[in-house]
């Protein structure tokens, strides 16, 4: 017999960056800061992401695409592997995510590729620790949840392969 079964999402949404625990809103001003660095002559779509270590160092990342466009990333994908590059073996404990059309100044509501959720909850399993994601809502608002499994109740991870 078949049943009908409910997934919920604890969203955190903030009406402003004042409004968010200190860290938070310096990852997000940070996101917005890689968010000008961005390479993004295709899709006219800058994207940042600052990366929260353990240790409490910060780690940008911006979008950077390529006229073949499979072969760009993400920003979220590139503060997390430059992370995992430059601090091996830190954990990561939050990711903050913003992003505008080039040349504006309003920062648009935005959430992690599917593709990013992967990797974000690979580096959950890896470290054995949720990752916080803060996300830009537009209108100057914020959102936040507290791992990749809130973004992506489905994924695929290690446990699969054996």
């Amino acid at each position: 017999m078949s049943e009908i079964k409910r997934l919920e999402i604890e969203i955190i949404h903030y009406q402003s960056v004042e409004e968010l625990p200190e860290i938070f809103a310096t990852l997000l001003l940070e996101a917005r800061h890689a968010a000008s660095h961005s390479y993004s002559p295709y899709s006219h779509f800058e994207v940042g992401a600052a990366v929260l270590l353990q240790n409490n160092v910060i780690i940008l990342g911006s979008n950077q695409e390529n006229s073949s466009y499979p072969t760009g990333l993400c920003a979220e994908r590139v503060a997390l592997f430059a992370a995992a590059t430059q601090h091996p073996g830190v954990k990561v404990t939050a990711i903050a995510v913003t992003a505008r059309k080039a040349g504006n100044k309003p920062f648009e509501e935005v959430t992690p590729c599917g593709g990013c959720r992967q990797v974000m909850s690979e580096y959950e399993d890896l470290h054995g620790k949720d990752i916080t994601i803060v996300m830009e809502a537009g209108k100057g608002s914020v959102n936040v949840v507290k791992n990749a499994a809130s973004l992506l109740p489905f994924r695929f991870s290690h446990a699969n392969l054996k």
